[in-house]
């Protein structure tokens, strides 16, 4: 029985401790994107639906 709390401890430590390091990270900047705000201008633009009223007034 005492090697089960022991095991849920130390499960405890290392997710807390993998949490800290997230939170770090993020604060730190590590996810922040610098390279795509650099060559956005160089993707293509996706096309615009068209809706049907376009091809109501055409037809007579």
């Amino acid at each position: 029985m005492s090697v089960i709390v022991i095991l849920i401890i130390t499960s405890i430590v290392v997710a807390v401790v993998f949490l800290a390091a997230f939170l770090w990270s993020v604060k730190s900047g590590q996810y922040d994107d610098t390279y795509s705000p650099s060559v956005r201008m160089l993707f293509d633009d996706k096309k615009k639906k068209t809706d049907g009223a376009e091809s109501d007034s055409t037809v007579d």
